[in-house]
């Protein structure tokens, strides 16, 4: 399989936003990608009033990005907020491509290093796992990588890949955390994970949005055995990677973390 990731640095502009998925997932095309994978608030960076921008899954901007990926016949995961409770929205991620209309809501919000996600975000209660050419595909945003149970749950329904979609806060240590954990939750899990990071706006010389997490980037592929097979740095940038899900067997053959897992 040939698969791209996305590191993008998205904006408050939904337009602007919607522009770079085109722009990107067209790249990933004419690369001969199967599938695209963009970060998490690729609709609108964090920062911003969210609730004011949250749209259905059937709204303009989810529909635009069908007409992408229907347009350029490629599969495209993409980060977005959807109307929530009481004022609040999912962080939500569309999946949508040949064959392929579901999305995931963040299980685990991001209630750490003095940021209070649940303040503003409603959580989703189920995870997710989408088919991709016959390839189980589980799904995962951001602090959610800090939850092994999320990654093996979905490499026990049949998942050879996790993908992971962040918008990663900067700060002492995350780069390394980053780095560590998604490499980690592939060997948990024994799967391939595909990790795509927000950009860093300084990258681009754009200013901090303060304590919104915006992205560092470091966006990573990651073999079931832990060794990364692509690795970014933190400018907005398209990586082209090939993978080959047929492998996961004969990794769980010799490494049967799943099989030997037992609960307490």
């Amino acid at each position: 399989m040939r698969l791209a990731v996305a590191q993008i640095v998205s904006s408050a502009d939904l337009t602007a936003n919607l522009g770079l998925v085109r722009d990107y997932a067209s790249r990933a095309k004419a690369a001969g990608a199967e599938l695209v994978v963009f970060p998490e608030a690729s609709m609108c960076a964090f920062g911003n009033p969210l609730a004011d921008i949250a749209e259905p899954l059937d709204g303009p901007w989810a529909t635009a990005v069908r007409a992408i990926a229907r347009e350029l016949d490629i599969a495209v995961v993409v980060g977005m907020f959807t109307p929530g409770e009481g004022g609040r929205v999912r962080n939500t991620l569309l999946v949508t491509g040949p064959g392929i209309d579901t999305s995931y809501d963040k299980i685990h919000l991001f209630d750490a290093f003095g940021f209070a996600e649940s303040d503003s975000v409603d959580a989703g209660t189920s995870p997710v796992i989408f088919e991709l050419n016959g390839t189980a595909i589980g799904l995962a945003t951001c602090y959610d990588v800090r939850f092994p149970a999320l990654f093996t749950a979905n490499a026990r329904a049949g998942a050879a890949i996790n993908i992971v979609c962040a918008s990663w806060g900067a700060g002492e240590g995350k780069a390394e955390q980053w780095n560590l954990l998604v490499r980690a939750r592939a060997v948990d899990s024994t799967t391939f994970v595909v990790a795509c990071g927000q950009g860093d706006p300084a990258s681009l010389g754009l200013p901090s949005a303060g304590a919104a997490p915006t992205g560092i980037g470091h966006s990573a592929v990651v073999s079931p055995l832990g060794s990364p097979l692509m690795a970014l740095g933190g400018e907005p940038e398209l990586a082209v990677v090939d993978i080959d899900p047929a492998v996961i067997a004969d990794v769980r053959r010799k490494l049967p973390v799943l099989a030997n897992a037992r609960s307490f």
